[in-house]
């Protein structure tokens, strides 16, 4: 397997990670070769140069990409991510994954997915806006409400998104609800968009527990991770009564088997903008919380955190994957081998792509829900998707992330097939 570029998080190429899943999902499930070969190539990556001037006067030139992986269900969706690693191959896998994250659950959107090389923590207010701005302008043939819908992800949230949406506003002559998703309520935002990957996440782990004969207060959790899925996940679960051992952000983290003080905790990072110096907790780094005794191990923070390299050391019983792709393959064999149930990322954090669509579909509509009905028809379609993917585990007699990626890749290919190829 190729390694991933010097400097990055990745240890592997992640793009071949997600066309060897692919692959391995074809032998299982039987598809036609042809259709494989197909749907392991992206339609259209798009690389532009964005040139910015800074706060002192200087032109810094930043790198960025778009990528649609497929549109046999629909229009593409995906979201952009400003960090410093990233990467062509990186935004290729991340829409792929989105491909088979919206077929799962039933989205009629083919995946997508943005990043801007940089890092949004050092760029001041002006700085990110104009970049922000400026991309949007390289990128504005490829995204439309019908074409391509960005939305948050790593290092980005709905400033940016308004940002987006005004630039490609300005650029139509009038304001284009359904080009964005992840926006301010302000400016066309849904109800329960924020917290909704973690909902989804929340809604997994209570569908998991029914299935075990347990209840959600049960279990001991520790979140690696604690941005937007992170803290809402943790929030959410301390309200239905678990106990959340273990919280990280980037600069490490705080651990107490007798639980942590989620609302403190809270409270602190808003306060110092760091969980360093917790009260009541122990320091741990973010390589120590993934090895911590606990029932569930929710890793919320990048990819490939999880390897052949410490695998074979986690404690938990259960990984619910809040990020996208946080455990390698071989990785995940390692974990099945021991017996480790893993809540795949196509199923436990497509909250957040759920409610995306709900915004979208509310902007062309020009008509809001209540946060009650968001958060209903969320756990609906999550609980739904849960269930498919345990059936289809059953029948098949494989892994959770196997069967939820071949019914999607299934429901990709019908429609493929079903539309035929042009000419």
């Amino acid at each position: 397997m190729s390694t991933a570029e010097v400097g990055s998080h990745l240890r592997e190429n992640p793009f071949e990670l997600a066309k060897s899943q692919l692959r391995r999902v074809g032998e299982v499930f039987a598809l036609d070769p042809n259709l494989i070969r197909v749907l392991s190539q992206c339609k259209k990556a798009v690389e532009v140069s964005i040139p910015v001037q800074m706060d002192d006067g200087s032109i810094e030139v930043f790198l960025g990409y778009r990528v649609t992986h497929n549109i046999a269900r629909g229009p593409s969706k995906g979201g952009i991510r400003y960090h410093p690693a990233v990467t062509r191959d990186e935004v290729k896998a991340l829409a792929m994954w989105m491909t088979w994250k919206c077929a799962l659950m039933g989205l009629p959107f083919g995946g997508a997915k943005g990043g801007v090389v940089c890092n949004p923590k050092t760029l001041s207010p002006k700085e990110l806006e104009r970049m922000t701005r400026r991309y949007t302008s390289e990128i504005i043939n490829d995204i439309g409400p019908e074409r391509d819908i960005p939305a948050p992800d790593v290092g980005t949230d709905g400033r940016v998104m308004a940002w987006i949406f005004d630039t490609y506003s300005m650029n139509k002559g009038h304001s284009v609800l359904g080009v964005v998703t992840g926006k301010p309520l302000s400016v066309g935002g849904s109800l329960g968009r924020e917290e909704a990957t973690a909902r989804g996440a929340l809604y997994c782990i209570q569908a998991l527990a029914v299935k075990q004969g347990m209840r959600t207060s049960e279990y001991s959790v520790a979140i690696q991770g604690f941005g937007n899925v992170g803290a809402h996940l943790a929030r959410l679960l301390h309200l239905e009564g678990a106990k959340v051992v273990a919280v990280s952000d980037s600069r490490g983290g705080a651990h107490n088997p007798d639980g942590i003080d989620v609302p403190a905790a809270l409270a602190h990072k808003q306060e110092r903008g760091t969980l360093a110096g917790l009260a009541n907790a122990e320091p741990v780094t973010n390589e120590e919380l993934l090895e911590l005794e606990c029932d569930i191990l929710a890793p919320c923070a990048l990819e490939q955190v999880i390897t052949e390299e410490n695998a074979d050391r986690i404690k938990a019983r259960v990984i619910c994957e809040g990020a996208n792709g946080p455990v390698t393959p071989t990785a995940d064999a390692i974990l099945e081998e021991k017996g480790v149930l893993v809540l795949p990322d196509v199923l436990a954090n497509a909250g957040g792509v759920v409610v995306s669509y709900f915004e979208w579909v509310q902007g062309l509509q020009e008509y809001f829900w209540r946060e009650d009905e968001v958060n209903a028809k969320l756990h609906d379609i999550v609980a739904r998707a849960f269930e498919e993917a345990w059936q289809t585990r059953d029948r098949f007699e494989t892994s959770l992330r196997l069967a939820s990626y071949g019914l999607a890749v299934q429901r990709v290919a019908e429609a493929t097939t079903t539309r035929g190829l042009y000419p």
